[in-house]
């Protein structure tokens, strides 16, 4: 998990050097621009995949291959036809949208080329997180980090000729992450047609089911929400930045690159505690919940605490990695010094929400995520920056924080958490194959997923007991062939694109 994670940032740290570095603080500022535009505009898509994996995850652990490769059709059709409407609308209201966002008029044509091209390309990041969403549903967690580094390696090899070599300046970025994405796509309809037959990718065949899609809807709509509300204030808060001018979004860019490295081992630990707590109250352990929720938080905590002093020692070194304009380098030192003093706080705030999460009660934390991004967060930064400046947008971020640190533990003080607990009775009785949180996309919107899985699991069982009944020879048939793809199961089973 930690080295996927890894990956998913180099994939997008690399790319914003290189053109930081080759192509100057415009471009740097430009490429940050698009990403929370982008990422709105595609969070619903991809936060309705997350029904994917789970729906398959379930067929596929009651041995229900029919249904499974129902489930994959279904997702092949929908995200094909998806990624032509966002395409569409994407080339339509991008200039409008940067416009919006008072992006600054020297980055902007870079920002609509940058934009454009990523809309263009769209089908292969929706390809490239269908095939990884269908793996994870199978219990393979390995296959798909094996394919995000070959992406990444792509993309940092394509980025080099393409700006360097060729001067295609940020549209050469874009490309080079479209044809990497693409690259993975291809690998991966490969790998399923190579090793398992019954799942190969056959166009003509497919068959759009009704059911099925109604089912990953009605499991992967609410965390598709979700993303989009994170979406839209990460959008809104680079309204606020790029007022700002070109200087203070490429410090920004590349800061919250550096940041996301920083609040790493937080989101780590968090998914561990979530397996933690899970598996110690199915036990009927529930006094070493406290005792694992401390352990976590204090090794954490110390690692925050590194953390914090590495950015406020090397902030300035490690922003001068993406551009060495010295009003760039001051400003994003002067965040990673404001953001960084704050990390224990954020990792408190997820160690705690993940004890939540792990008991099953994953919709408070939801709710407490949107209530410090859109009540905190976002209105400080508005007022603040009127007062101090850019600095005012930095202190907003931990006192967001603040408010979601003190309404988490205050509601794990409450221990209404535990009455969530899935009882062992009904545990045995949904048994379920683990699936492996979605990385695409953003910090907040990884606390859905164990909510969905438990409130669709009877219906998903109604529908697989017909099928498994009409189609056991099938069935029979490619166990044997999946059973491989399972052997180390996933590391986690509790979401997120570069």
């Amino acid at each position: 998990m930690l080295i996927g994670n890894v990956f998913q940032q180099l994939y997008s740290t690399v790319d914003s050097i290189i053109v930081g570095r080759a192509l100057g603080k415009n471009a740097l500022a430009a490429v940050g621009i698009s990403f929370p535009v982008i990422f709105l505009l595609i969070s619903l898509i991809l936060g309705v995949t997350m029904g994917t994996t789970i729906l398959i995850a379930q067929y596929y652990g009651a041995q229900d291959m029919q249904n499974v490769k129902k489930t994959m059709d279904n997702a092949y059709i929908f995200l094909f036809f998806a990624s032509l409407a966002i395409t569409v609308v994407g080339l339509i209201v991008s200039k409008p949208v940067l416009i919006l966002l008072k992006t600054p008029p020297e980055v902007l044509p870079m920002a609509k080329e940058y934009m454009d091209i990523t809309f263009i390309g769209i089908i292969t990041a929706f390809g490239y997180n269908s095939i990884n969403a269908i793996l994870r549903g199978l219990g393979d967690s390995k296959t798909p980090l094996l394919f995000l580094i070959i992406a990444t390696i792509i993309n940092i090899i394509l980025d080099l000729i393409f700006i360097l070599v060729f001067k295609w300046g940020v549209a050469g970025a874009a490309w080079a992450t479209v044809i990497a994405q693409g690259c993975s796509f291809a690998f991966g309809l490969y790998y399923l047609n190579r090793f398992h037959e019954v799942f190969n990718f056959n166009f003509r065949e497919m068959r759009f089911d009704r059911e099925i899609f109604r089912l990953t809807i009605k499991i992967g709509l609410p965390t598709g929400i979700q993303q989009m509300l994170v979406g839209s204030g990460m959008t809104v808060l680079f309204r606020i930045v790029n007022s700002f001018g070109s200087s203070v979004v490429a410090a920004y860019t590349a800061a919250t690159r550096i940041d996301s490295f920083a609040s790493m081992p937080a989101m780590n630990f968090s998914a561990a505690v979530s397996s933690f707590v899970g598996q110690n109250l199915g036990a009927g352990k529930p006094e070493r919940v406290k005792k694992g929720f401390l352990a976590a938080l204090g090794m954490s905590s110390v690692i925050s605490l590194a953390m914090t002093a590495v950015t406020i020692i090397f902030g300035g070194k490690l922003v001068s990695l993406f551009n060495t304009d010295p009003e760039v380098v001051a400003t994003g030192a002067r965040y990673l010094m404001i953001v960084g003093l704050f990390y224990i706080v954020f990792t408190a705030m997820f160690i705690t929400n993940g004890v939540m999460r792990g008991a099953g009660d994953t919709f408070i934390p939801m709710l407490i995520t949107l209530i410090s991004l859109w009540l905190a967060r976002v209105p400080a930064a508005a007022f603040l920056s009127q007062r101090y400046g850019s600095d005012g947008i930095w202190w907003g971020i931990p006192l967001g924080w603040l408010v979601g640190t003190a309404l988490s533990t205050g509601y794990y003080f409450t221990g209404r958490w535990k009455t969530k607990v899935v009882t062992v009775k009904d545990t045995a009785r949904d048994e379920t194959a683990p699936g492996e949180e979605n990385e695409t996309a953003g910090r907040e919107g990884e606390e859905t997923q164990d909510e969905e899985k438990t409130g669709t699991k009877d219906e998903i069982r109604c529908c697989g007991e017909k099928s498994k009944n009409e189609h056991r020879g099938a069935k029979q048939h490619d166990t044997a062939n999946l059973a491989r793809m399972t052997k180390d199961g996933s590391e986690n089973s509790s979401l997120d694109t570069p």
